[in-house]
C-alpha cells in the first residue's frame, strides 16, 4: 500500500509524533534528553520552525509546530537522522531509534473559521504527562513538576529564558492571555483544572482528537479538509515546496560573498572561506551536502561532512590560531551563530 503524501505548504501547522523502535525509549537519561533538545534547536535554526507546544516522553515525543517555509520533510529527515546518529554514538549502539514513519497531522490554525483546533491540540500535548501517570494532580503534584515540556520550559518562564524557536507568546495569545506573570500563571492553572475535571465537555472528552492524531491525516473542519485535498489533487498548490529552503541558502551565499569579498565564482574562493560557507549552510539551511559540495566546489558530500565537522571542532568550538589572525572569519562565526 502506497504511503500518503506529505502535505507541505508555507505557514502550515502540524502535530508531529514519533515513537521509539519497538516501543523502546528514545532517551535513556537526562543527558540524552538534553541532546534531543539541542538537536532539535539546531533543526529549528536550519528550518525556521516555530513550536507552539512540545513534550518529550520516555518512548515518544509530540510537537505542535508551524513551518514558515514548506520544509517539514527536509527538516524531519535531518532531525531524526542526526539524533539517531548522536544517540547511537553516545551509547555505542547501531540501528534504528525511531520506529517506522513519523506521524504528521496537518492542523487548522486559529485564524481560520470553523473551530479552535490548534488550542485543543496544544492542551492535548501539555497534558500527556497526566495521561501517562507521571503527574498526579490529586496527590498534590503540579504540571510544572514535569520538566520536559514546553509548558515548563516555555509557557511558564519569562521570554528571556525560552529557546528562540518557542512561540509561547503567540500560544498564550491564542488562549487570551498576556505574556506576563499573571497570564502565564493563569494559563497553567487553567490546564490543571482541565486535568482534574477529566476533560469533560470539551474536544478531548470523547477521544476524537486522540483517534484523529493516531489514525487521521488532518485535524480541522470539513472546509479545511477540502482545501487540503485540493492541494493534493493539484500539485501546483504546493508549488513552493523546497523553494523557500533554496532561497534561504542563496541568501546565505550572498552574505558570504559580501562578507568575504568574493567577486568571482564561489568555487574559486579561498578554501577556508568555502568551508566557512559550507558550515553556515549546513547549520542554517536544509540543503543537502551534495548540493553544498557542487555549489562550493568541495569535491563530494562526504568531503563536506568531514570538513564541516572539522571546522566545528577545531574552529567553532576549539582554539584554532586562525581565529587570532582572521578578523573576517571571527565576524562570520559570530554572525552565523547569532542570526
Amino acid at each position: 500500500m502506497a504511503r500518503q503524501p506529505r502535505i507541505e505548504y508555507e505557514g502550515a501547522y502540524y502535530h508531529v509524533m514519533c515513537r521509539g523502535d519497538r516501543q523502546e525509549p528514545i532517551c535513556e537519561d537526562d543527558r540524552d534528553r538534553q541532546m534531543f533538545l539541542k538537536t532539535f534547536d539546531e533543526g529549528c535554526a536550519r528550518s525556521g520552525w516555530r513550536l507552539y507546544g512540545w513534550v518529550l516522553m520516555s518512548n515518544h515525543y509530540h510537537w505542535v509546530l508551524r513551518t514558515p517555509q514548506a520544509n517539514l520533510v527536509a527538516g524531519m529527515k535531518w532531525f531524526q537522522n542526526t539524533y539517531t546518529r548522536r544517540l547511537n554514538t553516545r551509547h555505542g549502539k547501531w540501528g534504528h531509534v525511531f520506529g517506522g514513519r513519523y506521524k504528521a497531522v496537518v492542523v487548522q490554525s486559529s485564524e481560520e473559521r470553523g473551530g479552535d483546533y490548534l488550542c485543543s491540540l496544544i492542551d492535548y500535548v501539555h497534558l500527556n504527562p497526566v495521561r501517562a501517570g507521571l503527574v498526579r494532580l490529586e496527590e498534590g503534584m503540579g504540571l510544572l513538576d514535569y520538566p520536559w515540556s514546553s509548558l515548563t520550559r516555555g509557557y511558564a518562564v519569562v521570554p528571556g529564558q525560552r529557546e528562540t524557536w518557542m512561540a509561547a507568546r503567540e500560544g498564550l495569545e491564542l488562549f487570551g492571555y498576556a505574556d506576563r506573570a499573571k497570564g502565564r500563571r493563569d494559563f497553567v492553572r487553567r490546564l490543571e483544572r482541565r486535568a482534574l475535571e477529566k476533560f469533560e465537555g470539551d474536544a478531548l472528552s470523547d477521544r476524537g482528537l486522540q483517534n484523529t492524531l493516531r489514525r487521521g491525516w488532518y485535524w480541522g473542519s470539513q472546509e479545511f479538509r477540502e482545501r487540503l485535498l485540493a492541494r493534493v489533487k493539484h500539485p501546483q498548490g504546493n508549488r513552493n515546496h523546497g523553494k523557500g529552503d533554496r532561497q534561504k541558502a542563496e541568501k546565505w551565499l550572498a552574505r558570504g560573498r559580501q562578507h568575504f569579498k568574493i567577486a568571482g565564482l564561489l568555487q574559486d574562493a579561498a578554501r577556508q572561506e568555502r568551508i566557512a560557507l559550507a558550515w553556515a549552510l549546513h547549520r542554517r539551511t536544509n540543503q543537502s551536502q551534495k548540493w553544498i559540495a557542487e555549489t562550493l566546489g568541495l569535491c563530494s558530500a562526504a568531503n563536506v561532512s568531514q570538513q564541516v565537522r572539522r571546522f566545528e571542532r577545531d574552529i567553532v568550538q576549539g582554539s584554532d590560531p586562525l581565529l587570532k589572525l582572521a578578523a573576517p572569519l571571527r565576524k562570520w562565526l559570530s554572525m552565523v551563530k547569532n542570526c
